[in-house]
């Protein structure tokens, strides 16, 4: 009946499709998702809904290929100051927004300036002072101490230019035009009904010749995977971006005309993790976090319930980073070690053979890194002596409001790194960043003064062999103290109609724009 009721559903977005963009013009992308995106000004606002639209939207003063390595965008070019104090763009000639007024330096100055006080990723442009505007295709931007994430973070998904004119009037919370954008990205919004669908067309002006390769984008919603699939497979959905589940995947793999593949969002990092609230007894103990580390089968959990689709994950920094460091304790399965572990902090059994009572939460809507991992783990700790509760949560708002305000004992958490540490990694360690409320923060509220010292000097460090090296310090004392046990890495694939080429590739994947996709000819 489930199959039946899936089917039936399938068929419906089929013919949703059909009717509502039929006939579609020959140089037409209909992409699918599950993400339903709040609004589209990716200025104000993350997460991979908003930022997918965005980069289409908007373009950025730089963007990056699959090596980590900057390219000219709305910057032709750019230089970074001996003193790294500041870092010069200059933009190209001509550009303009989709409603024909010329791109401006004091745009750039307004956007950056825009992101900093909007932007929920405060480490992001946390140094930036000011932007001066010595003409209008310059910007100088002016910088408290060295900032060597600054490049990165003017890419597509994180930088969006939006124009002063359409968005510096009033509360930009409540600008009308966050869900009527007007930017000067590759594609121009047509529409949005909101949880079905938005359309793009072709930037006819865009400042890139010859590009975009598409006439029309076409985002479709579908808020069940399992539907996803199936229109996939029926061939009514031309991409699928960030496909993660690992049934969805493997099935996909097997289906006629359809392509998989996972290379690209490498920046993105999307790690799994088991948190420890490390304030409440016996987890403020680095002796009990460890021992669960070492009673937890990982093999089991990449093998048997990931299907082996997702990769291992060591540490705070995800594996496709230059950053990242494999030396690091490993947390290899040792039942005899985690129960010694448990003795040594003062857990012994009870006469039911328990020394430890507690809870496990997951995020609510994540059956197979989330559900099936707590599940597992309720199961496999048993064997060492700790009785886990599962507690599931009703929605998203819940879970969060109960972690980010520290009313939890473990919980399965999944955290983005976002390119580089300062961005997407520093906020989850450092002891400035304990936020009681605010989700995604140092929910764990864990604090190690030399943790923060390395941050702080990683963050200023523009010698990218001297940075790579405090980092590495930062990751074995952090692995070492476990506030964290890492599980996976979220696996993120790209499914296409045989026949599209040139897909988004790059390190951020399909959040960097989509303008030389096309059909083989």
């Amino acid at each position: 009946m489930k199959h039946l009721r899936s089917s039936t559903l399938a068929a419906a977005v089929a013919l949703t499709l059909s009717g509502l963009f039929a006939p579609a013009q020959a140089d037409t992308l209909v992409v699918g998702t599950t993400q339903v995106p709040r609004h589209f000004n990716g200025a104000i606002q993350s997460g991979i809904a908003t930022f997918m639209a965005s980069a289409q939207i908007f373009a950025s003063p730089l963007r990056y290929d699959a090596n980590w390595t900057p390219q000219p965008y709305l910057a032709k070019s750019w230089e970074v100051a001996d003193d790294g104090l500041s870092v010069t763009l200059h933009l190209v000639e001509g550009a303009t927004f989709h409603d024909g007024v010329p791109i401006t330096s004091e745009d750039v100055k307004f956007s950056i300036m825009t992101i900093k006080a909007n932007h929920p990723f405060q480490t992001m442009l946390a140094p930036v002072e000011d932007v001066e505007t010595p003409d209008p295709l310059t910007a100088v931007i002016k910088l408290s101490k060295p900032h060597p994430a600054l490049l990165l973070a003017m890419s597509p998904a994180l930088m969006p230019i939006i124009p002063e004119h359409i968005y510096g009037e009033g509360d930009i919370q409540q600008n009308p035009a966050n869900l009527a954008p007007v930017g000067s990205g590759p594609f121009k919004f047509v529409e949005y009904k909101q949880g079905e669908y938005y359309k793009l067309a072709k930037n006819e002006h865009f400042f890139l010749d010859g590009l975009p390769k598409m006439d029309e984008v076409i985002v479709q919603i579908i808020g069940d995977s399992a539907n996803l699939v199936l229109a996939t497979e029926r061939g009514d959905i031309d991409m699928v971006p960030f496909l993660s589940g690992v049934r969805d995947v493997q099935r996909l793999e097997k289906a006629e005309n359809v392509e998989v593949s996972d290379a690209g969002y490498d920046a993105v990092g999307a790690l799994n993790w088991i948190a420890f609230n490390t304030k409440k007894a016996p987890f403020d103990n680095p002796a009990v976090r460890q021992a669960i580390g070492y009673a937890t089968n990982k093999d089991f959990i990449l093998q048997r319930l990931l299907g082996g689709v997702a990769k291992d994950s060591t540490g705070p920094i995800t594996g496709t980073s230059p950053l990242a460091t494999e030396d690091v304790e490993k947390y290899a399965f040792d039942l005899d070690k985690a129960k010694a572990l448990l003795d040594e902090a003062g857990l012994t059994p009870d006469a039911d053979g328990i020394r430890l009572r507690a809870t496990i939460d997951y995020i609510p809507g994540m059956a197979e890194i989330g559900r099936n991992v707590v599940e597992y783990m309720r199961t496999q700790l048993k064997q060492v002596g700790i009785e886990l509760e599962v507690r599931t949560a009703p929605d998203f708002p819940t879970w969060a409001q109960r972690i980010s305000n520290y009313d939890f004992d473990m919980t399965e958490d999944s955290v983005y790194n976002w390119g580089d540490p300062v961005i997407g990694v520093d906020r989850t360690y450092i002891s400035s960043n304990i936020r009681k409320g605010v989700i995604w923060s140092n929910t764990q509220q864990y604090s190690n003064a030399k943790v923060d010292e390395l941050l702080a000097a990683a963050a200023i460090e523009t010698d990218q062999t001297k940075r790579a090296a405090l980092y590495k310090e930062f990751q074995q004392i952090v692995v070492a103290d476990a506030p964290i046990l890492y599980i996976n890495e979220v696996p993120f694939y790209t499914a296409y109609k045989k026949g599209l080429t040139h897909l988004p590739d790059t390190i951020w994947g399909a959040v960097s724009p989509w303008d030389e996709v096309e059909w083989s000819k």
